[in-house]
């Protein structure tokens, strides 16, 4: 690997994967990219890359491969599919998606007889967050391959933290998830106590934001979450409560409280931020 200046290639150019591949391209990385379908690469028209007709070819030509894709499966399939094939001994594969911390375990254990290291490396702060550059990246995996992808994920990331071994980045990201939908919890039942008060919840709201009660989940209301994308982020939030409630029973713990709360914050997302649009 090329400590210095690292080759990287990057796989799911979506919603959040293309700001991310771009701030990569924009640092001065040499980036590759690979698609399923071909049309998402349009996303890079504006940057200079290096476009590949599969993943052997892919992988051979990077140091580094992030990955930004829906799930574990496919995470898994992409490796499994052709990626560690063309990955040369020293190569890092970066999995940016959340998932389960079990199957970043998995995932390196599957990729060290070939000599390739793996991070589960999951990002807080959505898409606004990769087209300002200020991510939070949760890094989980050996020290030595997380110092050498630092400068890269710093490409979009205002906080680059390592947190342990395989596994613990994916913990603390589904930590990060449940925490805000405890939160939108929270605050869907002071929207309604106030509503019943009398208070206007739209304007109690603006000034709570203000104060000492504000929150990364008060103030992405009707900022990032919006009624145009509010029910699909609910269906997005419920799932990853899921994770985090089979997480947290892998580890031997009984959260069921926390993860009954947590849905109910996610799946009442589009009913608080109703309450807000009247």
């Amino acid at each position: 690997m090329d400590t210095a200046r690292p080759t990287v290639g990057f796989i799911g150019l979506g919603d959040q994967g293309l700001p991310m591949a771009t701030a990569i391209a924009e640092a001065g990385f040499a980036l590759h990219a690979w698609a399923r379908r071909p049309a998402s690469l349009r996303g890079l028209r504006d940057v200079p890359h290096v476009r590949h007709d599969s993943l052997q070819e892919l992988a051979a030509a990077c140091d580094i491969v992030g990955l930004c894709v829906s799930t574990d499966e496919d995470v898994l399939n992409l490796v499994t599919g052709g990626l560690l094939d063309g990955l040369r001994p020293g190569s890092v594969v970066v999995n940016h998606g959340t998932g389960l911390p079990a199957n970043a375990v998995r995932l390196t254990e599957i990729c060290a007889p070939a000599g390739v290291a793996v991070l589960d490396a999951p990002v807080s702060g959505g898409r606004p967050g990769a087209e300002e550059r200020r991510l939070t990246t949760m890094v989980g995996g050996p020290r030595s391959a997380a110092d050498r992808c630092e400068p890269v994920f710093s490409s979009f990331s205002r906080h680059v933290v390592h947190l342990g071994e395989a596994g613990a980045g994916q913990m603390a990201k589904l930590f990060n998830n449940a925490l805000l939908m405890l939160n939108q919890a929270n605050i869907a039942e002071i929207v309604d106590l106030a509503a019943k008060a009398g208070v206007d919840p739209v304007r109690l709201t603006g000034v709570l934001k203000l104060g000492s009660a504000s929150s990364a989940a008060l103030t992405l209301l009707n900022t990032m979450v919006t009624l145009d994308v509010v029910d699909h982020l609910s269906a997005v939030e419920a799932l990853d409560m899921e994770l985090f409630d089979a997480a947290i029973r892998e580890s031997g713990v009984d959260a069921r409280p926390v993860t009954e709360r947590g849905l109910a914050g996610a799946r009442g997302l589009p009913g608080l931020l109703r309450s807000l649009n009247p």
